[in-house]
């Protein structure tokens, strides 16, 4: 694969200490970070296929979006007025056009999202939808590194249910790339309000025959403890974890409305993370705000998702960090409850833990992959500071993404896409648009006529 450094940027290395090095080096090798550092300790460029001298850049570890569905691109705009953390919001605007998806639509789809996330800064990310098989199959043609939760929705039938598990589980073991960059899990939509217990109980257990994690939606708002409630008194974390679910490797996306014994559960847990999805809960309507501060004071791993681009309308991690951070602000009524480093760490380190990954991506440290951006800070909004992770949240745009590795391969160069031209996967996904919502509305006419 060769050999590339990187020198002449501020380096965020997101190590333990959370080592910065304002005039620093990374040098990479075999798709491997061979060494980090101070510009005093830089080795020879002689050593090296390719020199990148990078001053006025800040160079750091890719991001990782911790939830997404990366088909939903298709519904952008299309929830105006919904909440689709409500069932009534989610199932009109979005599970009903649902139904017209065929397998042709999928990889033009994800290819835009991936499209969209690297040039924005994101490396990493933990998908959770229907047609897995082809959202791997686009993600192994984008480059970009993905968790990909099969998503089971089982709607109270309880031979959907156990159907939707045999095709999980085959899923599970037909999927794993060799390169490791694409990662298959299970995905229950949500418990009790479309998995019943029983079928939780055999995710765990196939899920952990498997060594992967669960991927699902928890604590969106007050309908999701309603069962849990009038059979047994409890919330529905605190049920989960009387019947062993917390065993697992659980990874719960918004988490809105946690008591303290909720957090208290996660905190229990051995390996349970929660993705903060800040801008998606804003605009949902719901008074609920994840109670971050608590769920990290407690040890709980919080990592940051954009949720589906029907919720948030944008990929952008960077502004991802920047609302988590205000939201913060706002529902604890004090300045920064969350600093810009823990808001970088949320969105790099904490992000890998959650899935699983931190022992290989999240951090710029010696013989983890070459997972890492470069954002260029010589435009507007951008001057001197001591502070380069806040000037990058505050000030930045995941639009000011220059460079971005994946595994040592450079994916963006020049903020130009290496592997397909941005061009040709806006065109072919442009057509797949037209004609899944010529169908839609052709479903719809067909249905009021009955």
């Amino acid at each position: 694969m060769g050999s590339t450094l990187i020198h002449g940027a501020t380096v965020l290395t997101v190590d333990a200490e959370n080592t910065v090095h304002t005039d620093g080096w990374v040098a990479i090798r075999d798709g491997r970070i061979d060494g980090v550092g101070p510009q005093s300790t830089r080795p020879d460029t002689s050593g090296f296929d390719e020199v990148l001298h990078l001053p006025g850049h800040l160079a750091m570890p890719g991001l990782v979006n911790a939830h997404t569905h990366s088909v939903m691109v298709l519904f952008r705009g299309r929830s105006e007025g919904q909440s689709l953390l409500t069932m009534d919001g989610w199932y009109n605007s979005i599970r009903e056009p649902e139904l017209s998806l065929i397998a042709s639509d999928i990889a033009p789809a994800v290819a835009l999202s991936a499209a969209e996330m690297a040039l924005s800064g994101t490396t990493t990310f933990c998908d959770q939808y229907f047609f897995a098989e082809e959202i791997a199959g686009a993600v192994k043609q984008s480059g970009l590194r993905a968790v990909i939760a099969y998503g089971i929705v089982q709607l109270g039938d309880e031979q959907r249910g156990k159907e939707e598990l045999a095709k999980a589980t085959a899923f599970l073991a037909q999927q794993r790339s060799a390169d490791g960059r694409v990662i298959p899990w299970f995905g229950p939509h949500a418990p009790y309000v479309d998995n019943t217990e029983d079928l939780l109980v055999e995710e765990v257990k196939v899920a952990n025959e498997y060594g992967v994690g669960l991927h699902l939606h928890m604590a969106c708002g007050p309908e999701d403890n309603e069962e849990t409630l009038s059979r047994y008194g409890t919330t529905a974390s605190v049920a989960l974890e009387k019947i062993g679910f917390f065993n697992g490797r659980i990874h719960a996306a918004h988490c809105l409305d946690l008591s303290a014994e909720d957090i208290a559960v996660f905190a229990r847990a051995p390996n349970a993370s929660i993705s903060h999805n800040a801008s998606a809960g804003l605009r949902s309507g719901r008074e609920g705000i994840c109670p971050v501060v608590e769920l990290r004071a407690a040890g709980v791993t919080v990592a940051l998702g954009t949720d589906n681009v029907a919720a948030n309308n944008s990929y952008d991690m960077v502004a991802e960090m920047r609302v988590a951070g205000l939201v913060a602000s706002h529902r604890e009524r004090r300045a920064q409850p969350l600093s810009s480093q823990d808001l970088i760490r949320m969105a790099t380190i904490e992000g890998a833990k959650a899935l699983g990954l931190d022992h290989e991506i999240g951090s710029l440290e010696a013989g983890k992959a070459a997972d890492i951006v470069a954002f260029d800070f010589s435009g507007p909004g951008y001057s001197e500071t001591p502070d380069p992770e806040t000037l990058l949240i505050y000030s930045g745009s995941g639009r000011d993404t220059r460079h971005l590795w994946v595994g040592g391969e450079m994916l963006v160069r020049d903020r130009q896409l290496m592997r397909r031209p941005y061009d040709a996967i806006r065109r072919e996904y442009s057509a797949t648009y037209q004609d899944f919502w010529r169908r839609v509305a052709e479903a719809k006419k067909t249905k009021e006529v009955a």
